[in-house]
């Protein structure tokens, strides 16, 4: 019984890895050509700004949104359908082009400066 009970034991964990590499996310898709110009606009248009802040960087009512925050998919999947405070952007006020767009200019935002660089926070 205890025999069996081992083998049952081994067979399961020698299962195991080749149940999570077949499950295993797959690749994230690249954003689809954005226009980075037509997203400034986009960005300024429909309020982006106004929690975001100009350049992206954060504001009081948003998080920092880029550059190279997250994957194009998880950017789309939020502005559809967000969880936070953030208003559902529709296809009828944003099309799909327009989200691309928008992560475009996103994505073109300087990085911000590395924290040791800054005079005013030096120990």
């Amino acid at each position: 019984m205890r025999t069996l009970v081992l083998l049952a034991i081994i067979a399961f964990t020698a299962a195991a890895p080749a149940a999570q590499t077949t499950t295993a996310a797959k690749p994230q898709p690249a954003a689809p050509p954005g226009r980075v110009d037509a997203g400034g606009v986009l960005y300024k248009k429909v309020g982006c700004y106004q929690c975001h802040a100009n350049e992206a960087q954060g504001g009081l009512s948003g998080p920092r949104i880029g550059p190279n925050l997250v994957p194009f998919a998880r950017f789309f999947d939020y502005i559809r359908k967000p969880t936070g405070e953030m208003p559902p952007y529709t296809p009828k006020v944003l099309s799909d082009q327009d989200i691309a767009d928008i992560y475009a200019w996103v994505q073109a935002r300087p990085r911000p400066p590395a924290v040791n660089t800054l005079p005013q926070l030096a120990p």
